[in-house]
Protein backbone atom coordinates (compact mmCIF):
# COMPACT_ATOMS: atom_id res chain seq x y z
CA UNK A 1 0.00 0.00 0.00
CA UNK A 2 2.68 2.31 0.72
CA UNK A 3 3.10 2.48 -3.58
CA UNK A 4 -0.31 3.68 -3.79
CA UNK A 5 0.22 6.17 -0.80
CA UNK A 6 3.45 7.36 -2.35
CA UNK A 7 1.61 8.33 -5.99
CA UNK A 8 -1.10 10.10 -4.26
CA UNK A 9 1.19 11.86 -2.32
CA UNK A 10 3.11 13.33 -5.13
CA UNK A 11 -0.56 14.39 -6.54
CA UNK A 12 -1.34 15.82 -3.44
CA UNK A 13 1.73 18.16 -3.46
CA UNK A 14 1.14 18.95 -7.25
CA UNK A 15 -2.32 19.79 -6.41
CA UNK A 16 -1.28 21.96 -3.74
CA UNK A 17 1.70 24.10 -6.06
CA UNK A 18 -0.95 24.04 -8.64
CA UNK A 19 -4.79 24.45 -6.99
CA UNK A 20 -5.61 27.86 -8.63
CA UNK A 21 -4.23 26.76 -11.83
CA UNK A 22 -6.27 23.37 -11.77
CA UNK A 23 -9.23 25.13 -10.03
CA UNK A 24 -9.62 28.09 -12.61
CA UNK A 25 -8.77 25.16 -15.50
CA UNK A 26 -11.89 22.98 -13.92
CA UNK A 27 -14.41 25.95 -13.98
CA UNK A 28 -13.77 28.25 -16.93
CA UNK A 29 -15.11 25.38 -19.61
CA UNK A 30 -17.99 23.83 -18.06
CA UNK A 31 -19.15 27.97 -16.93
CA UNK A 32 -18.79 28.95 -20.44
CA UNK A 33 -20.86 25.98 -21.85
CA UNK A 34 -23.61 26.26 -19.09
CA UNK A 35 -24.00 29.99 -20.00
CA UNK A 36 -24.19 29.97 -23.74
CA UNK A 37 -25.69 27.08 -24.24
CA UNK A 38 -27.82 26.83 -21.03
CA UNK A 39 -28.69 30.35 -20.54
CA UNK A 40 -27.65 31.97 -23.76
CA UNK A 41 -29.87 29.54 -25.64
CA UNK A 42 -33.23 29.11 -23.73
CA UNK A 43 -35.23 26.53 -24.98
CA UNK A 44 -36.93 22.89 -23.51
CA UNK A 45 -35.50 19.13 -23.86
CA UNK A 46 -37.44 16.32 -23.23
CA UNK A 47 -40.01 18.42 -21.51
CA UNK A 48 -37.83 20.28 -19.05
CA UNK A 49 -35.44 23.03 -18.96
CA UNK A 50 -32.45 22.70 -21.29
CA UNK A 51 -30.17 23.83 -17.91
CA UNK A 52 -31.63 20.78 -16.43
CA UNK A 53 -30.36 18.43 -19.34
CA UNK A 54 -27.49 20.09 -19.63
CA UNK A 55 -25.59 20.44 -16.02
CA UNK A 56 -25.21 16.95 -15.39
CA UNK A 57 -23.93 16.42 -18.81
CA UNK A 58 -21.52 19.20 -18.02
CA UNK A 59 -20.57 17.73 -14.59
CA UNK A 60 -19.93 14.14 -15.62
CA UNK A 61 -18.00 16.01 -19.29
CA UNK A 62 -15.63 17.95 -16.37
CA UNK A 63 -15.02 14.77 -14.70
CA UNK A 64 -13.94 12.84 -17.55
CA UNK A 65 -11.34 16.00 -18.87
CA UNK A 66 -10.13 16.27 -15.14
CA UNK A 67 -9.38 12.93 -14.75
CA UNK A 68 -8.06 11.98 -18.24
CA UNK A 69 -5.57 15.16 -18.19
CA UNK A 70 -4.37 15.22 -14.68
CA UNK A 71 -3.16 11.78 -15.86
CA UNK A 72 -1.95 11.52 -19.70
CA UNK A 73 -0.39 14.88 -20.22
CA UNK A 74 1.85 14.53 -16.68
CA UNK A 75 2.45 10.71 -16.73
CA UNK A 76 3.53 11.03 -20.71
CA UNK A 77 6.33 13.88 -19.76
CA UNK A 78 7.46 11.97 -16.64
CA UNK A 79 8.11 8.74 -19.34
CA UNK A 80 9.75 10.47 -22.47
CA UNK A 81 11.37 13.50 -21.18
CA UNK A 82 11.96 13.81 -17.11
CA UNK A 83 12.59 9.71 -17.32
CA UNK A 84 11.47 9.55 -13.97
CA UNK A 85 9.49 6.73 -14.53
CA UNK A 86 12.75 4.70 -15.31
CA UNK A 87 13.55 4.82 -11.09
CA UNK A 88 9.61 3.13 -10.58
CA UNK A 89 10.75 0.50 -12.92
CA UNK A 90 13.57 -0.35 -10.61
CA UNK A 91 11.87 0.30 -7.30
CA UNK A 92 10.82 -2.40 -5.19
CA UNK A 93 7.37 -0.67 -5.58
CA UNK A 94 4.85 -3.24 -7.56
CA UNK A 95 3.68 -1.87 -10.53
CA UNK A 96 -0.02 -2.35 -9.93
CA UNK A 97 0.39 0.10 -6.80
CA UNK A 98 1.66 2.57 -9.07
CA UNK A 99 -1.36 2.12 -11.76
CA UNK A 100 -3.57 2.16 -8.79
CA UNK A 101 -1.89 5.55 -7.31
CA UNK A 102 -2.07 7.32 -10.27
CA UNK A 103 -6.16 6.26 -11.48
CA UNK A 104 -7.16 6.92 -7.96
CA UNK A 105 -5.08 10.53 -8.00
CA UNK A 106 -7.06 10.92 -11.75
CA UNK A 107 -10.51 10.03 -10.76
CA UNK A 108 -10.17 12.91 -6.64
CA UNK A 109 -8.95 15.45 -9.54
CA UNK A 110 -12.12 14.63 -12.10
CA UNK A 111 -14.42 14.28 -8.75
CA UNK A 112 -13.12 17.91 -7.58
CA UNK A 113 -13.45 19.37 -10.77
CA UNK A 114 -16.88 18.06 -11.13
CA UNK A 115 -18.02 19.33 -7.22
CA UNK A 116 -17.08 23.11 -8.18
CA UNK A 117 -19.35 22.79 -11.14
CA UNK A 118 -22.19 21.42 -9.03
CA UNK A 119 -21.35 24.41 -6.28
CA UNK A 120 -21.05 27.01 -8.96
CA UNK A 121 -24.89 26.06 -10.52
CA UNK A 122 -26.54 25.99 -6.90
CA UNK A 123 -27.26 29.35 -6.86
CA UNK A 124 -29.49 28.94 -9.99
CA UNK A 125 -32.09 27.38 -8.46
CA UNK A 126 -32.66 24.59 -11.18
CA UNK A 127 -33.52 22.31 -8.36
CA UNK A 128 -31.30 19.37 -9.27
CA UNK A 129 -30.41 16.92 -6.85
CA UNK A 130 -27.06 15.22 -6.57
CA UNK A 131 -26.34 12.20 -3.78
CA UNK A 132 -24.08 9.76 -3.01
CA UNK A 133 -24.63 7.73 -6.22
CA UNK A 134 -23.74 10.97 -8.01
CA UNK A 135 -20.34 11.23 -6.30
CA UNK A 136 -19.85 7.12 -6.73
CA UNK A 137 -20.86 7.94 -10.40
CA UNK A 138 -18.49 11.09 -11.05
CA UNK A 139 -15.25 8.97 -9.21
CA UNK A 140 -15.83 5.83 -11.41
CA UNK A 141 -16.27 7.86 -14.56
CA UNK A 142 -13.05 9.68 -13.44
CA UNK A 143 -11.46 6.20 -12.51
CA UNK A 144 -12.10 5.06 -15.98
CA UNK A 145 -10.75 8.24 -18.22
CA UNK A 146 -7.85 8.23 -15.68
CA UNK A 147 -6.78 4.63 -16.48
CA UNK A 148 -7.16 5.55 -19.91
CA UNK A 149 -4.54 8.20 -18.99
CA UNK A 150 -2.31 5.60 -17.68
CA UNK A 151 -2.85 3.59 -21.04
CA UNK A 152 -2.28 6.32 -24.11
CA UNK A 153 0.65 7.95 -21.81
CA UNK A 154 2.52 4.19 -22.07
CA UNK A 155 1.58 3.81 -25.70
CA UNK A 156 2.51 7.53 -27.04
CA UNK A 157 5.51 7.70 -28.96
CA UNK A 158 6.14 11.15 -28.71
CA UNK A 159 3.98 14.23 -26.92
CA UNK A 160 1.90 15.18 -29.65
CA UNK A 161 0.58 11.84 -29.52
CA UNK A 162 -1.73 12.25 -26.23
CA UNK A 163 -3.40 15.71 -27.30
CA UNK A 164 -3.51 13.93 -30.88
CA UNK A 165 -5.98 11.19 -28.73
CA UNK A 166 -7.61 13.82 -27.07
CA UNK A 167 -8.27 15.27 -30.29
CA UNK A 168 -9.62 12.19 -32.03
CA UNK A 169 -11.63 10.30 -29.50
CA UNK A 170 -12.25 12.32 -26.21
CA UNK A 171 -13.29 15.27 -27.99
CA UNK A 172 -15.92 13.67 -30.03
CA UNK A 173 -17.03 11.65 -26.96
CA UNK A 174 -17.47 15.24 -25.15
CA UNK A 175 -19.41 16.20 -27.43
CA UNK A 176 -21.67 13.06 -28.66
CA UNK A 177 -21.87 11.12 -25.49
CA UNK A 178 -25.25 12.62 -24.18
CA UNK A 179 -23.76 16.03 -22.72
CA UNK A 180 -25.15 18.86 -24.70
CA UNK A 181 -28.05 16.76 -27.16
CA UNK A 182 -30.13 13.41 -26.49
CA UNK A 183 -28.10 10.76 -28.21
CA UNK A 184 -31.74 9.32 -28.78
CA UNK A 185 -32.06 11.15 -31.79
CA UNK A 186 -29.36 9.58 -33.78
CA UNK A 187 -29.80 6.69 -36.17
CA UNK A 188 -29.69 3.04 -35.11
CA UNK A 189 -26.41 1.80 -34.99
CA UNK A 190 -24.48 4.57 -33.93
CA UNK A 191 -27.05 5.42 -31.04
CA UNK A 192 -26.06 2.10 -29.29
CA UNK A 193 -22.47 2.58 -29.98
CA UNK A 194 -22.27 6.01 -28.40
CA UNK A 195 -24.77 5.19 -25.75
CA UNK A 196 -22.62 2.34 -24.66
CA UNK A 197 -19.62 4.80 -24.06
CA UNK A 198 -18.57 5.70 -20.60
CA UNK A 199 -19.35 9.37 -20.67
CA UNK A 200 -22.89 8.73 -22.23
CA UNK A 201 -23.53 6.53 -19.14
CA UNK A 202 -22.00 8.47 -16.77
CA UNK A 203 -24.16 11.55 -18.04
CA UNK A 204 -27.46 9.53 -18.36
CA UNK A 205 -27.12 8.47 -14.56
CA UNK A 206 -26.15 11.56 -13.71
CA UNK A 207 -28.75 13.03 -15.42
CA UNK A 208 -31.93 10.93 -14.17
CA UNK A 209 -30.38 11.63 -10.27
CA UNK A 210 -29.77 14.87 -10.84
CA UNK A 211 -33.75 15.01 -12.04
CA UNK A 212 -35.11 12.83 -9.21
CA UNK A 213 -35.62 9.87 -11.56
CA UNK A 214 -34.66 6.21 -11.00
CA UNK A 215 -31.28 5.28 -12.70
CA UNK A 216 -29.75 1.68 -14.09
CA UNK A 217 -27.86 0.45 -11.72
CA UNK A 218 -26.40 -1.24 -15.00
CA UNK A 219 -24.18 1.99 -15.87
CA UNK A 220 -22.31 1.25 -12.71
CA UNK A 221 -21.86 -1.90 -13.79
CA UNK A 222 -20.60 -0.89 -17.46
CA UNK A 223 -18.67 1.43 -15.84
CA UNK A 224 -16.87 -1.39 -13.47
CA UNK A 225 -15.95 -3.32 -16.76
CA UNK A 226 -14.71 -0.69 -18.39
CA UNK A 227 -12.06 0.46 -15.82
CA UNK A 228 -11.12 -3.45 -15.69
CA UNK A 229 -10.38 -3.93 -19.02
CA UNK A 230 -8.23 -0.39 -19.26
CA UNK A 231 -6.55 -1.11 -15.81
CA UNK A 232 -5.24 -4.67 -17.55
CA UNK A 233 -4.24 -3.04 -20.83
CA UNK A 234 -2.14 -0.40 -18.39
CA UNK A 235 -0.51 -3.10 -16.49
CA UNK A 236 -0.01 -5.09 -19.90
CA UNK A 237 2.01 -1.92 -20.67
CA UNK A 238 3.82 -1.58 -17.47
CA UNK A 239 4.72 -5.22 -17.34
CA UNK A 240 5.81 -5.22 -20.69
CA UNK A 241 8.36 -2.44 -20.77
CA UNK A 242 9.83 -4.05 -17.47
CA UNK A 243 10.62 -7.07 -19.08
CA UNK A 244 12.04 -5.80 -22.10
Amino acid sequence: MMGILTVLWEKWVEFRRDFYKITLAAMIAPLLYILVFGMGIQTMSHGQSYLNFLIPGVIALTTMNGSFNAIAQNLNVQRLYEKAFDQVMISPTPLWQFIAGQVIGGSLRGLYAGVIIILLVLPIGTGLCFNGWSFLLMFLNGAVFSTIGVVVSFYAKNHTDVPRFSNYVIMPMAYLCNTFFSSKSMPDGIRQLVEFLPLSQTSAALRSIANHQTFSYTSIGILALYLVCFAAAASWFLYKKKNL
